[in-house]
């Protein structure tokens, strides 16, 4: 099996880097400023209106509906697989191998995400289906196969239906849990197969309860993990608080000129810092990936635009505050002032964050910023104490959420294709519970890059749908008069 790992390994991980590098930025970005245009800077006229409509009926209990879920409900969905080891373990790692800078051009990425996931959101809303029994289905592959008529669309459909039920039902979730286990056993020494069983019975209880129970625990789940990481952050920041203009002037000096830190010719390390935000930045808030429209899909509204207003607030909490915050919390710790990493630059910096890649797939850098910032306070020893288990519990439940976002999103796709058969969603989330499990033992980079490779390879078909339903986009970013809010 090592053998078969050292050979396959180093391909994948050529591939990723061709299509994070060049193809990913190609389509991320021009699809974000396609529709940043064709809809006027939606993202930025409506945002106060899908800040009404998120916080202005907010609710905890969603209650029963006919068919479907509440906005709020589906907002929570989509958030829960948001949020996730990429708000931790991703920004730790692009900033660690792409230097701060990487952070601004994450922003820049989300920025013009908030467009393209509102038009990810409507395209789910106004091609959704309704079967017999009542249940709601959309996602991609109904507004794919409204792109492309005929032999073409089926085929595109089902290749991103395939792609997302390895990479987020399997491949993700497996990645998901072995972090909840690095970390846990790192901050209370459980062992990772009894962490495994426990997130196994936990899953197992909530992917048969169906899209009822998630959205249930979902619209919980989210407002208290979110509130947990802010006030840690926050804590983090306000102990950091001299180093962080220092902070935010390493994020804008280094996304311009991150030679001067990570060493290298300009071009190669722009290029370097570019292409770890947009990696990552899809996989924190999945803009443009095909994920959350799933979500979306089942939110009960009065028009497409209304839940389009809502989808784009997910992406500027997962990254303009989540993902912000990690950032803070890194690079004020870890660069700025008495940080470890403060004063490096060259080969210097590149033999002090040696190992980088194994990094990423891991809490070190996070558990050492946190941990630094704490140490300032509660002393060194202890600080590295608290650092380890504030760490530990955001990824428990960043990670946690993201599995079951990300097996919903899976099991829709299962269901388109095999009918909604039941014994294939049966196979299936005996699949990805094994799957849950398997990743609390093992730590398998290559994992990482497959699950990498598959979020690529569900872009593609994505983003090929989107743009010939532009008009459709369009219609609906211009239909914004105030409807009921419907929480």
């Amino acid at each position: 099996m090592e053998k078969i790992t050292e050979f396959i390994l180093p391909i994948v991980q050529k591939v990723n880097a061709y299509l994070s590098d060049y193809i990913l930025i190609i389509l991320l970005v021009g699809t974000g400023l396609f529709f940043t245009f064709a809809t006027k800077f939606v993202q930025v006229r409506c945002f106060g209106e899908g800040l009404k409509r998120v916080f202005g009926g907010i609710k905890l209990f969603g209650g029963k509906q006919a068919g479907g879920l509440s906005s709020f409900q589906a907002l929570a969905t989509a958030i829960a697989a948001q949020v996730g080891t990429g708000n931790i373990v991703g920004a730790s790692g692009a900033i660690l191998i792409g230097g701060p800078g990487a952070i601004f051009w994450m922003w820049i990425i989300a920025f013009l995400g908030m467009a393209t996931i509102y038009a990810e959101a409507v395209l789910a809303q106004d091609t959704r289906i309704t079967d017999e029994n009542g249940e709601i289905h959309g996602g991609p592959v109904y507004y794919i196969k409204k792109a492309y008529k005929g032999a073409f669309g089926k085929f595109l459909a089902g290749f991103f239906a395939i792609a997302i039920i390895l990479a987020l039902g399997f491949m993700g979730s497996m990645v998901q849990s072995n972090s909840i286990a690095e970390s846990c056993n790192t901050a209370f020494g459980i062992d990772g197969w009894i962490v495994g069983i426990i997130l196994a019975v936990v899953s197992a209880f909530i992917f048969i309860g169906g899209v009822k129970r998630l959205a249930s625990v979902t619209e919980k789940l989210v407002p208290l993990m979110a509130a947990i990481f802010l006030l840690g952050g926050l804590f983090v920041l306000i102990v950091r608080i001299k180093y962080v203009p220092e902070t935010f002037g390493m994020i804008f000096k280094y996304a311009f000129t991150p030679d001067a830190l990570i060493g290298g010719g300009i071009g190669y390390t722009i290029k370097t810092a570019i292409s770890q935000g947009a990696k990552r930045g899809l996989f924190s808030n999945e803009a443009g990936m095909g994920s959350t429209p799933h979500a979306h899909a089942q939110a009960n509204v009065a028009k497409p635009h209304d839940q389009g207003v809502v989808a784009m607030i997910g992406v500027f909490i997962d990254t303009f505050i989540v993902l912000t915050i990690t950032a803070l919390v890194v690079i004020s710790s870890l660069y700025a002032g008495d940080g470890i990493l403060a004063g490096l630059t060259g080969k210097e910096y590149s033999i002090a964050t040696q190992g980088a890649a194994a990094i990423v797939s891991k809490t070190s850098a996070m558990q050492m910023a946190v941990g630094q910032a704490m140490g300032t306070v509660f002393g060194a020893e202890l600080g590295s104490s608290i650092g380890n288990i504030f760490v530990a519990i955001c990824l428990l439940f960043f990670a946690f959420s993201t599995i079951i976002g990300w097996n919903f999103f899976g099991k829709i796709n299962v269901q388109y294709l095999f009918k909604n058969n039941k014994i294939a969603n049966i196979i299936y989330s005996v699949i990805a519970i094994v799957f849950i499990f398997l990743g609390t033992l093992l730590s398998n980079d290559l994992v990482w890059e497959l699950t990498d490779f598959f979020n690529y390879l569900m872009v593609i078909p994505n983003v090929l749908a989107l743009i010939p339903l532009c008009a459709i986009v369009v219609k609906s970013s211009k239909s914004n008069k105030e409807s009921p809010l419907k929480n």
